[in-house]
């Protein structure tokens, strides 16, 4: 399936400031699009309102051709964010992290593999992200790489086809990396699309485009 993400004069003020202003894109299935610009030039904002999170800013969305508000569900069905912080519970496993994500996105009801099916996702999940051996700690005790670890390992295990991501390379290893670069590449070439903003500079790839801010 095709998909399209489009803004129109897209705008956004924090503290009397323009962050940015008649901003337009488009961003399409294949492609992994990342959102460049220095400290403070509203980065994270913009994926932020691309994502459905902030409401605060001037101009229009769309999904799929179809204005965001009437779009809404379809589109939060399709979205996948993870945000510079890993977003996890620390007084948790990774495996009950995973669990508890899942619960969240109505994935455990959804599905018809069973409780014994969902733990095997799960612990597959954790495995390619080099957490085998790692699924019972709890995740406060765990170094930032492998935290970062825990929130990626949902690029595995929820399936969806647009990828948000703020800085997901941080505190990773170059093994990491590296892996976390094949895994954008294919989920592109594969028919989803990737909007990331990172300060690793990305391999160059024929499925990349940038978008500089500031």
């Amino acid at each position: 399936m095709s998909l399209c993400l489009q803004a129109r004069q897209l705008a956004c003020e924090r503290d009397d400031r323009w962050l940015f202003q008649g901003l337009d894109l488009d961003i399409r299935s294949g492609e992994i699009v990342r959102i460049e610009g220095p400290n403070g030039s509203g980065k994270t904002s913009l994926l932020k309102i691309l994502s459905g999170q902030l409401s605060d800013y001037q101009g229009e969305l769309f999904w799929n051709g179809a204005a965001m508000n009437d779009a809404r569900e379809h589109f939060l069905a399709n979205l996948l964010y993870l945000g510079h912080a890993p977003g996890i519970k620390s007084g948790l496993s990774p495996l009950e992290n995973l669990a508890w994500y899942q619960a969240l996105s109505g994935e455990s009801n959804e599905e018809s593999s069973g409780a014994n099916g969902h733990e095997e996702q799960r612990l597959d999940a954790l495995e390619r992200v080099g957490l085998a051996g790692f699924e019972d700690v709890p995740a406060g005790q765990l170094s930032a790489g492998q935290q970062r670890r825990v929130a990626l390992a949902r690029l595995t295990l929820t399936p969806r086809a647009l990828w948000v991501l703020d800085e997901p390379f941080t505190a990773i290893d170059r093994h990491g990396v590296a892996d976390l670069e094949r895994q954008l590449v294919a989920h592109a070439q594969s028919g989803g699309c990737v909007l990331v903003t990172t300060h690793h500079e990305l391999t160059a790839s024929p499925l990349l485009r940038r978008i500089a801010l500031g």
